[in-house]
């Protein structure tokens, strides 16, 4: 089966606050000794996201 890719457009500040917010969940998760394996792979993949830049119109 083939998996729908999704594409999330991002300012600066706001792709901040998803990393800010992925590594706060998983300093949690460390702190309640729960298993931190796919808030990890999220944090790569957003890491690793290309950058495009796009132009909005108003």
């Amino acid at each position: 089966m083939k998996q729908e890719k999704r594409y999330l457009y991002l300012t600066p500040n706001e792709f901040k606050i998803v990393i800010y917010s992925l590594n706060w969940l998983r300093n949690a998760k460390i702190q309640r000794g729960e298993y931190t394996d796919w808030v990890d792979e999220l944090l790569v993949k957003a890491m690793k996201a290309p950058v495009k830049k796009v132009k909005i119109h108003n």
